[in-house]
Order: structure tokens, then sequence, then C-alpha cells
């Protein structure tokens, strides 16, 4: 089924495109089943209602949900290939959506940023924001280039991205090695403990005026299921206490609407099988997303109204 039983078409109405990377080959810990998680994700939201939290009737909203990329777990460089054709058909077919990726492992942004990015010219103006209890800057991991554990060094490596548009938030799981490397490279990270040492208007300020001191104005967010508190998200790999609560982060992802183009998002890292049986991490991230889908409408509604 599709996610809230949103149509299959891109058309030209059509605002947001939801699709899934069912990919969890390069995740570190075996019992983790996240390629199972869009097609859950998907499910559980025959058992939601059809509204927001601020009253925006889900089915009004101009979303599609097109499935799932083709994924051959081992071939990766087929895979890599499949995603980057599969974003650039979403972009053929309607250059103005809002991309919205459902993982699999966290490994799946990668490509997404990468082949998002070509999409546009100007880059000077892009920024990635990475919600995470984990810097995952190891240069490798298990001898290996490409892991969960890796993302964010392999972004980083990108040309477009630098210290001054890539921001990592609610870290508390972090390695020496990769906190040598965030101080020798200057790459910003905001733990998790800072949220209620300063509270979370002047948290998300921080985040905020880190992304306008360097001019960014349209940002990619990648949300992985454990920068939240698991003991209301269990269902992941790396259950790390000191987490955000969901109303927090919905607090964040809100004023973070407001003030930039949020013109792509994921969530990751959600592993059904190790969820309770309740499906509250499956029930949560289909949240976020609606939510996170619904604050970028509002914006544009606003931003509409304007002109």
């Amino acid at each position: 089924m599709a996610f809230y039983d949103f149509g299959e078409t891109i058309d030209n109405d059509t605002r947001f495109v939801i699709f899934g990377i069912p990919w969890d080959y390069f995740t570190s810990l075996k019992a983790a089943n996240s390629a199972s998680a869009p097609q859950k994700i998907r499910e559980i939201t025959s058992n939601l209602a059809l509204t927001t939290e601020m009253g925006v009737e889900i089915p009004k909203l101009k979303v599609v949900d097109i499935g799932n990329v083709s994924i051959e777990p081992t071939n990766v460089n087929k895979s890599l290939e499949e995603i980057k054709k599969f974003l650039s058909l979403i972009f053929r077919q309607k250059k103005d959506v809002v991309p919205i990726m459902i993982g699999g492992d966290h490994f799946c942004t990668f490509p997404v940023v990468k082949a998002l990015a070509d999409s546009f010219e100007n880059k000077d103006e892009f920024g990635v924001l990475i919600f995470d209890a984990h810097l995952d800057l190891y240069k490798e991991w298990d001898k290996k280039l490409y892991s969960h554990a890796t993302i964010s060094h392999r972004l980083y490596e990108l040309n477009f991205i630098n210290k001054y548009n890539m921001l990592i938030v609610g870290t508390r799981d972090i390695d020496i090695a990769e906190l040598d490397f965030a101080k020798k490279e200057d790459i910003v990270h905001f733990n998790a403990y800072l949220l209620h040492d300063f509270g979370i208007d002047k948290f998300t300020d921080n985040i905020i005026d880190f992304f306008e001191n360097s001019r960014i104005k349209r940002i990619y967010i990648s949300i992985d299921i454990d920068v939240l508190d698991p003991s209301i998200a269990p269902g992941t790999g790396y259950a790390i206490p000191g987490g955000f609560t969901y109303r927090e982060l919905w607090k964040i992802l809100r004023k973070l609407a407001k003030n930039f183009d949020v013109i792509a998002f994921d969530l990751v890292e959600v592993c059904p099988n190790l969820d309770l049986l309740n499906n509250v991490t499956s029930n949560l991230a289909a949240k976020l997303i609606i939510e996170l889908i619904s604050f970028i409408h509002n914006k544009h509604k606003i931003d509409d109204y304007a002109k």
C-alpha cells in the first residue's frame, strides 16, 4: 500500500514525492532490518488519523508515493545507479517537487544527496542538516568506505559540501577517531545535551544561525531515527540514551521549515523487527514524515499568499 493511501502518479499539482530505498546492506549490526521499514511505515499509516496536529487535512496535501527503488543489496554499483536514475526520473517529470526518502540504513542518504545536487546549478545556497545520535564520520568501517557509519564522511568529501554547509545535530555517541576528524576539519556538531542546557528555542536558533551565517537558503534534512530517545523510538539498531523527544524534534522541524526552503528530506534507520509489538517507532516515523510535509506545505502557502 501507499503512504497514507496517496496516489502513485506525478502530475502538475504534485508537491511532494515519497519513495523508499529498502537497502540495509551497509548496516554494521546484523540484528537490524531497516530494509523492511519503507513498507512497514507505509502500512502503519492505515491506522492513523487523516489530519496533522495543526489541523491540515492529509488527503488534501499534494503528495504521491511512487514506490521503492529497485535494489540488489549486494550489487552496490548497480543499486547506486538505480537510485540516481530514480531521482533523475522524478525531476524529469516535475522539477519543483520535494523528494522524501524512507530508508533503509543511513548510507541511503549519500546517493540521494549526490543525485539531488545534480538537479540544480547553484549549490552555494545548499546545506545538509543531519539529525543523528552519531557523527558517522569514520573514514572507513570494517575496512570499507561505504557504511552507515561513514555517511557523513562520504558527504563531506563531495565537492559542494564543507564545514560551512553541513551540520550534525543530536550527537551523543562519538568515537575518538570521529571526534579527532571533526576537530581537524572544524566540522560543527551540536550534542544532544545542549538542547537541555540552552533550552529548545536557543538550541533551534543556533541551528538556524549556522546556516544563515553561511547564507544557506535551501536545506536537505536527514533524520536518523536514533536521534530520538530509545524510550520513545526503540526500533533502531543503536539505541543510545539521551535523545530528543518527539515534541522537541517536532518543534525544531517546524521552525526550520519556516526559515528555510526544505528541498528534500529523508528518514532512515527504523528497524521494524526491533520495534515493540505496538509499532511505536514506525508510528512515530510516519507521524514525523507527514508533520514535516505539512510544515513545508504551510510555509509555501504563506509565501504564495505574500506574493
